[in-house]
């Protein structure tokens, strides 16, 4: 683990702010101004992370540029946490709470590309995660002796893997910060401009399960089995952009068609079935291995097995998501706020879920779609995602002035 001088203050107490700033709380208007002068330069820094992707555990690069603007806005910095997670703090000249902002710098690997592709892209908007996270970082690190606490800003390696946060964690991020908080936004397919909140809900967990059997007919009972555990599933993936269209409305519909679901995915290679599957609420993840458990039964012999424990869901507390929904609604020249009522999308999931396990937050979508344009360009993992560079803009006003207020 390398640090950059200074950076005791990382790995230290992040503490209260110290008192002595001059001037009243930081409010909206500061930083509204601050990010218009900001933004041409943001836009040109997502565009140089967006041509140099990096696999899962990979983000040498895109690490050295986070480490070299945190730097340069004179933040105390440290690298190499957690493989290759970077760590900025923020200390505010007035006194106040430490709340902590995460980004994820990973790009997509090519399998997990819908459809396939020929290498690693950046088509879940990681790109342009970074570049919001270090806007929030220029912009706060201006108006510091505004600023009221510290914010400490994560930005993470390996989310795709579900691999980066645990690593960070584990490295003693969050204990050594001293952060009571953590926010975080995401792209997702609404309007440029408009935010998605999700109290309550989040993103669905993940759980596997392998069967195998015995037998002569094992290849032809495994083919059978897939079958009939696939069929437990209640949603299945978006073939069309009308599919997607009417996800994304029954995400947005008070006890809608995915207020609980199973996403559920099951192959037979020989004698083996393989399944991988979400839920919500994760409580079901019982009920489905009951039923794994049942249908195997019916083959003399087989054998099931669940390797871990679910990976846990994301679930944002409500009373967090409704005060970043308020203070959305409130601000001048305000943005449109929609609330999810449904886990989203249901066949993804997020690492971010393990800060949520340790500390309050929220996890709100970043609306990136561009008026006019099929809903797969703001659909993370479409090979068409194209995500509107106003939007970078945008969740940097809206995150600068959230953090500011819930660290004063």
């Amino acid at each position: 683990m390398a640090a950059a001088a200074g950076a005791g203050t990382v790995w230290g107490t992040a503490g209260t702010a110290a008192a002595g700033g001059r001037g009243g709380p930081l409010g909206q208007g500061p930083v509204d101004a601050e990010v218009a002068r900001l933004e041409e330069g943001l836009i040109r820094l997502r565009r140089d992370i967006h041509r140099h992707p990096e696999l899962p555990g990979e983000e040498r690069r895109t690490a050295a540029v986070v480490a070299r603007e945190l730097r340069a806005a004179g933040l105390a910095v440290t690298t190499g946490v957690g493989g290759h997670g970077v760590v900025g703090v923020l200390r505010g000249g007035r006194p106040g709470r430490t709340v902590a902002y995460r980004a994820d710098m990973d790009a997509v690997p090519p399998k997990d590309i819908i459809g396939g592709g020929p290498a690693a892209a950046h088509l879940c908007g990681h790109d342009l995660h970074t570049t919001v996270a270090l806007g929030v970082a220029k912009v706060l690190a201006r108006l510091r002796r505004h600023l009221s606490g510290t914010v400490v800003f994560l930005f993470q390696p390996a989310e795709e893997s579900l691999s980066g946060a645990r690593a960070m964690i584990e490295a003693g991020v969050l204990e050594r910060t001293r952060v009571e908080e953590i926010h975080a936004l995401h792209c997702g397919p609404f309007p440029v401009g408009r935010f998605a909140v999700t109290p309550g809900y989040g993103m669905p967990g993940q759980d596997k399960a392998e069967v195998t059997l015995q037998g002569p007919d094992a290849p032809d009972a495994a083919r059978r089995l897939a079958a009939e555990i696939g069929a437990l599933a209640t949603v299945t993936p978006p073939q069309t952009p009308a599919d997607i269209e009417r996800m994304v409305t029954d995400a947005q519909t008070p006890d809608g068609p995915l207020a609980r679901f199973v996403s559920l995915r099951a192959s037979a290679q020989e004698a083996k079935v393989s399944v991988s599957y979400r839920c919500w609420p994760q409580e079901r993840y019982l009920e489905v291995r009951e039923n794994i458990h049942r249908l195997a039964g019916r083959y003399p012999g087989a054998e099931v097995r669940f390797p871990t424990e679910p990976f846990p869901a994301l679930i944002c507390p409500e009373p967090d998501a409704r005060a970043l929904a308020h203070h959305l609604r409130r601000r001048p020249g305000r943005d449109p706020v929609t609330t999810l009522h449904a886990a989203f999308p249901p066949f993804s999931g997020e690492d971010y879920a393990l800060y949520l396990d340790r500390i309050p937050g929220t996890y709100t979508f970043l609306g990136v779609r561009t008026p006019g344009t099929p809903i797969t360009t703001g659909y993370p993992h479409f090979p068409d995602f194209a995500p509107d560079e106003r939007a970078i803009g945008i969740g940097v006003r809206a995150m600068a002035g959230w953090l500011a207020e819930r660290a004063r």
